[in-house]
């Protein structure tokens, strides 16, 4: 993976741990601003958000600002726009919730157990069968890749960030080595998954981090033999754990939704 993708990844999850984002535009501020609302609630489904006037004097930007944050909402699937009626925000099946930010969003307001358990059903549904494209597809390069960043997670002396970097590279390398850009497009919503679970995770035990280690490695290994149905139940196995680490998370916390740590035993997956 190159060098400057690497440090955009180490940068997005700083800004995690931070609970904060970096400096941006005022249009992605904005949008920022009202989609974290609208997923909230404070502008809830059917409702109309305030006019051009009121948004402009709130957030102190122009109306050009405003109209171009209004199309990105709405290609967003979260709002339309009607002519003597404003802007409503749309029922949520019209939501794209494969849209990094909205996933954000999601976070940044407090996931449910639903929330994350659906994520992780789609990951059930997308990551084994990449692995197993990539069993079957992968050429020498994507190989010493996948078995450089497994080696890395096994390295001694990581921390609970330079884990949670290492398996997100190590996940997105997998979309990339599938050689389906179809595949590749889904990595952002992989890598939102996986940075929306490190925002709520404390950092796993020494063994958490020997388990993670070796449960990736049998991924590698069946890429390596070639065994597309190894590929793909290693990969399951892998999202299977952090599915059921989850809902024990909550069972334990007693808890409807979260915003910060759930548990030491959500780990990087």
């Amino acid at each position: 993976m190159p060098e400057g993708e690497t440090d955009r990844l180490r940068n997005k999850l700083d800004e995690t741990r931070k609970t904060g984002r970096r400096t941006r535009t005022s249009h992605a501020q904005v949008v920022d601003e009202l989609g974290k609302a609208i997923v909230a609630g404070t502008y809830p489904v059917g409702s109309i958000l305030p006019g051009d006037t009121e948004l402009a004097q709130r957030f102190k930007v122009s109306r050009t600002v405003l109209r171009e944050t209004m199309k990105t909402l709405a290609a967003k699937g979260m709002v339309v726009a009607k002519a003597r009626v404003g802007t409503r925000v749309t029922e949520k099946n019209l939501w794209n919730m494969f849209d990094s930010e909205i996933i954000a969003w999601h976070f940044d307001n407090g996931v449910t157990e639903e929330f994350l358990l659906q994520l992780y059903d789609i990951r059930l549904a997308v990551e084994p069968f990449a692995a197993s494209l990539v069993a079957e597809r992968a050429n020498a390069e994507d190989i010493e890749t996948l078995r450089g960043l497994a080696l890395e997670m096994a390295a001694s002396g990581h921390t609970a960030d330079s884990l949670a970097l290492a398996d997100l590279r190590f996940h997105l390398a997998i979309a990339e080595a599938s050689h389906n850009p179809f595949m590749r497009t889904l990595g952002s919503l992989i890598e939102a998954a996986l940075v929306g679970m490190f925002r709520i995770s404390t950092p796993p035990t020494e063994n958490g981090f020997a388990n993670i280690a070796d449960t990736h490695m049998r991924i590698v290994d069946a890429i390596v033999s070639g065994d597309s149905a190894a590929a793909r139940r290693a990969m399951e196995d892998v999202i299977l754990d952090g599915r059921h680490h989850v809902h024990e998370a909550f069972v334990a916390r007693g808890s409807e939704s979260v915003t910060g740590p759930i548990s030491a035993a959500i780990s990087p997956l």
